[in-house]
């Protein structure tokens, strides 16, 4: 039998009722996100703890900070566990490595899909790239519902049968409506939160419990041309880049760790609404490409900067 005494441990964990519903496991994708200071055999040690566990890599990658000394790995493997053994293989990993090598890390099982909460306001551009995703089942998530400031787009929600919440928010009632998507979100046990172009500034009340858990988009306008009408400033300035920064958010308004980005030039011939329809587009395709990375596990997040294994 392939692997060592780890395996064998999880089997003997077993009864001999259990081991008869084998038909009954979960096939999935294990991934590991790991971080540490940089170690002498610490690559070695992570694909070893795979190898013992039975199962085969199937996407290996790390990154290694030269100037902070410092170690990122990503690793994905078939896994073949019912849920408590996935709870022995994390238990055994951090007595066996996290610990002793002092890891930040993560361990997922993908056995289900991710659970989404999309908040918006008027855009539809960028709500539609979010459903198309979820489901044309490019991405392995479910969106659980949309949360709104704004009724536009309940009609586009019923379309696709997905629940709409409509919160007006006011400066009365900023408070309450945050605890009403608060107790949403708990509810509906939601993994990520994707801010489609919506359009208020969100509290500690929402951003402390969903730390690197909470994507939004803005254009690059910023902070040179912030506030109303930034296309019209940049225009008058004659700007000759638009862009668009998919990021996790913070305290530090448009301001946290950035996942992904993508510009495109213009020049003198484009009118306001030429650049508004070119940032729009920068924007859909930064927000599917940043919500896409997390979902994937392919980021990892350290003093402010991340680490996307693409």
């Amino acid at each position: 039998m392939k692997g060592g005494p780890f395996l064998k441990e999880i089997i003997d964990w077993k009864s001999p009722a259990r081991k008869n519903k084998m038909k009954d496991r979960l096939t999935a994708h294990a991934v590991l996100r790991a971080s540490c200071i940089l170690q002498k055999g610490i690559a070695a040690k992570l694909t070893q703890f795979v190898y013992d566990a039975g199962a085969e890599i199937i996407d290996y990658d790390h990154y290694v900070d030269i100037e902070k000394n410092y170690f990122y790995c990503r690793m994905e493997w078939t896994a073949s566990l019912e849920e408590i053994e996935q709870d022995v293989l994390r238990a055994r990993f951090r007595d066996k490595i996290a610990g002793p090598y002092r890891l930040d890390w993560d361990l997922r099982f993908k056995s289900r899909p991710l659970r989404l909460a999309v908040f918006v306001s008027y855009e539809l551009a960028h709500l539609y790239v979010l459903l198309m995703k979820c489901l044309s089942r490019q991405w392995d998530a479910r969106i659980e519902f949309i949360v709104s400031n704004h009724a536009d787009l309940a009609p586009e929600a019923a379309r696709f049968d997905v629940p709409y919440h409509h919160l007006p928010i006011d400066k009365n009632n900023k408070a309450v409506q945050e605890a009403c998507q608060l107790a949403l979100l708990k509810e509906r046990q939601i993994d990520l939160i994707v801010f489609a172009r919506y359009m208020q500034v969100v509290t500690e009340t929402l951003i402390r419990p969903y730390e690197n858990r909470i994507i939004n988009i803005h254009h690059s306008m910023l902070p040179a041309f912030a506030g109303a009408k930034p296309y019209h400033q940049a225009h008058a300035r004659g700007v000759k880049l638009i862009g668009a920064t998919g990021h996790y958010v913070t305290l530090d308004l448009d301001a946290g760790p950035i996942i992904a980005q993508a510009v495109k030039t213009v020049d003198h011939r484009k009118s306001v609404a030429d650049l508004v329809a070119v940032g729009r587009d920068l924007e859909v395709e930064v927000l599917a490409r940043a919500v896409g990375l997390h979902i994937d596990s392919r980021v990892l997040v350290r003093d402010g900067r991340t680490i996307v294994f693409d």
